[in-house]
């Protein structure tokens, strides 16, 4: 297994261009077996979720061709058959997101249970029962799921939370389903819109992404369309804080700004100075830092997914910091990691005491999630000495190029 290797105490500077989105990516992928035509997709990460999910398509029979730069052109006419491999299914989280898409245009999809992060539960049934209500028959047994409709109907459906997977695979189905649906207490997250404006380009009819109540008109059929992917929130915000906890000075390209409004504020709380203007946001920081409280909510609350990242940053301010993380239950696997590394963390059930100390130490490290992974990546950076991130298999999937990003900044990091 492949691992990052750190030598700590280079302040980062300089300027890095984020990559597209990697939560816009997939759903946005098996958005494209809608058509039969052409589907020409820009700013594609080179993920190693990006990389399955390509997989995934072409098991399914649809032709992929990169066109370099990060270009994809997807084309799903000749899809051949309806079930997708458990070896497949079981590599990452999203491939769930395969069932709305399968059972607008085919009426019939079989999967297993997928796998991803073990971060906390993230049950299916808020996506079966959704379909159920949309008229599928769905049929569980030993691991697999298969869900069949005769004739998809649109429904008006209340979500129990705001779960961005099942809005997004309910807008899939309902785009190719007969009539109306209405998806209540739905996620307002950035890639939710992002796909809203994929559907719609290929003919769909969807409104009200962004907020709570989504609406979809039903089409007979979609086609092609060219789009551009949105840049990634989240690795925007890791590098934020890169410059954060190095006390660094880094300008940001490709960015929108107001999809990182809930970290900003945070860090500006803190003491960071961040300016912004249209695509750019520039972070630098000299002064001490001050401790912060903060509570991970749904967006446009502060993202778990930044919560990891947050917690090594904070373990380096004086003070008494405190993380509530609500969202994921088994979301502070990092915790005992930051510890080797000479943090002082207490937990006490979904809440984190953060003491910051004067210094971290280089150990050997392993990362246990993706976001965790980043998280530890960015301890080794202000680390004394040498930190060995192992494991890094996780952080391939949703960060394009970190070690060489990095190394663009000024950080000593290699793969070996």
């Amino acid at each position: 297994m492949s691992k990052f290797i750190i030598k700590g105490g280079n302040r980062l500077e300089g300027e890095v261009c984020i990559s597209g989105a990697k939560n816009a990516i997939l759903p946005i992928f098996v958005a494209s077996l809608m058509s039969e035509s052409d589907c020409i997709i820009h700013n594609i990460a080179m993920l190693r979720d990006v990389e399955v999910m390509e997989q995934l398509l072409t098991s399914l029979g649809a032709k992929i061709k990169s066109e370099g730069n990060g270009t994809y052109t997807i084309n799903s006419n000749n899809i051949s058959h309806t079930s997708i491999s458990e070896q497949l299914m079981r590599k990452m989280r999203a491939s769930n997101l395969i069932i709305g898409p399968m059972l607008g245009r085919f009426g019939e999809v079989k999967i297993a249970y997928p796998g991803g992060c073990n971060i906390g539960d993230r049950p299916m049934d808020i996506h079966l029962k959704s379909f159920e209500k949309m008229g599928a028959e769905i049929y569980e047994e030993h691991g697999f799921i298969t869900a069949r409709a005769k004739e998809l109907r649109g429904a008006d459906i209340h979500f129990d939370f705001p779960s961005v997977g099942a809005t997004e695979n309910v807008m899939m189905a309902a785009a190719l389903a007969e009539g109306k649906t209405i998806i209540r207490n739905a996620a307002r997250e950035p890639e939710v819109v992002d796909l809203q404006s994929f559907l719609n380009g290929m003919g769909a009819k969807v409104q009200g992404a962004g907020t709570d109540t989504i609406r979809i008109e039903g089409q007979k059929k979609l086609g092609g369309i060219e789009h551009t992917v949105i840049p990634d929130r989240i690795e925007t915000g890791t590098y934020m804080i890169g410059a954060a906890i190095t006390r660094g000075d880094i300008v940001l390209d490709n960015v929108i700004v107001e999809h990182v409004e809930p970290l900003t504020a945070k860090l500006r709380e803190a003491g960071v100075k961040i300016e912004t203007e249209s695509g750019k946001i520039h972070v630098k920081t000299k002064e001490q830092l001050k401790p912060i409280d903060i509570k991970t909510l749904p967006y446009p609350g502060f993202p778990t997914d930044m919560q990891p990242q947050l917690m090594a940053l904070l373990s380096t301010i004086q003070g008494t910091s405190i993380i509530i993380e609500t969202i994921f239950e088994n979301r502070f696997k990092h915790v005992d990691e930051l510890r080797r590394m000479g943090a002082k963390i207490k937990i006490d059930g979904r809440v984190a005491i953060i003491k910051g100390v004067e210094n971290l130490s280089g150990t050997n490290t392993q990362a246990t999630d993706l976001r965790a992974g980043a998280a530890l990546v960015l301890a080794g950076l202000v680390a004394s000495g040498d930190t060995v991130v192992e494991n890094i298999n996780y952080i391939q999937r949703g960060y394009e190029n970190l070690p060489e990003k990095l190394r663009g900044l000024g950080a000593q990091i290699k793969t070996i």
